[in-house]
């Protein structure tokens, strides 16, 4: 049996996210969409060319959404980074052309019969996911954004950096949207077995700072090259292959929070069918009201974009 994974959107993200999942064979059939029929062709024919060097084959659909119907899972890379370029460093920025791009893109999905995973970069990424659960269709379940997978990430880069430590020895988390909403647990992060909080107070280390830094992280990159691409492409294969391999992984990632009512970042079990379970975390209270204050947002953003609908 094949595996077939759709990619939509194949700007600087999207093209990332294929390449790397056709280089390491995690499917045999791939599906690229975009509006940009020269540049998504072009980029079919240069992994084309590519397969007689690599370890894997891989069949290439370009831009036939009826393709997706017996898809295992379809990776939303749409957007317009031009936008992003503004002074607020706000992913909102993006948020007039994803949140009508995801729309169609989702009633497209929906009529194609596609009934696997979808995994949704597309910023601002907890409202383009609920965008995409609500015209597709699709259990809530089924409907995953890669939220603050990347921004945990990014926190635990810069612990590491100030700990002398590899990053994928801290553990914790960013919760809350994806955006500069978003905060770092701290009541959640450890290393070498000890709190980070009382790590903090030993060594001096100031936990605002580092929170900070995983916040601006994405605009750090961004300023510099005027897209990012390398680190939110790994979160989303990284997503991909745990999906496929029904590995039943706890990430952060944007899904939906039932007490909040929201999609929003939290850690949850991810397999082959999406979601299969929410962690039970125990916050501070001046955690909570952060989270609280995070899905209020996302959730005004997304009950905004409904009411122009009607």
């Amino acid at each position: 049996m094949t595996t077939k994974i759709g990619v939509i959107g194949m700007g600087h993200v999207g093209s990332t996210v294929a390449h790397a999942l056709i280089v390491e064979g995690v499917a045999q059939d791939y599906v690229l969409i975009d509006t940009n029929t020269a540049k998504v062709k072009a980029d079919a024919l240069d992994f084309e060319d590519a397969m007689a060097n690599l370890d894997h084959f891989a069949n290439i659909t370009v831009n036939d959404y009826a393709a997706l119907g017996d898809a295992d899972i379809i990776v939303s890379a749409l957007g317009n980074i031009d936008l992003q370029n503004n002074t607020s460093d706000d992913r909102f920025a993006e948020f007039p052309f994803t949140s009508k791009a995801a729309k169609s893109v989702a009633e497209q999905i929906k009529a194609s019969g596609f009934n696997g995973v979808i995994v949704v970069i597309s910023n601002p990424v907890d409202v383009i996911t609920s965008i995409y659960q609500k015209y597709s269709g699709l259990a809530k379940a089924q409907v995953i954004g890669t939220g603050t997978l990347l921004d945990s990430a990014r926190m635990k880069r810069a612990v590491g950096q100030r700990l002398n430590l590899n990053p994928k020895s801290v553990f914790g988390y960013n919760l809350g949207e994806h955006g500069n909403s978003q905060f770092t647990a701290w009541s959640q992060v450890r290393v070498k077995g000890q709190s980070i909080e009382q790590l903090a107070s030993d060594l001096g280390l100031d936990l605002d700072e580092l929170s900070h830094e995983s916040i601006i992280g994405g605009h750090t990159v961004f300023r510099g090259k005027l897209y990012t691409n390398y680190g939110v492409a790994s979160a989303a294969v990284a997503l991909v292959k745990v999906v496929l391999s029904d590995a039943k992984v706890e990430l952060p990632v944007s899904n939906y929070y039932e007490p909040l009512n929201t999609y929003l970042s939290y850690p949850a079990v991810v397999g082959r069918q999406g979601i299969l379970e929410q962690a039970k975390l125990t916050l501070t209270d001046a955690e909570e009201e952060k989270l609280a204050l995070s899905a209020k947002y996302i959730k005004e953003k997304f009950e905004g974009f409904q009411a122009q609908q009607n």
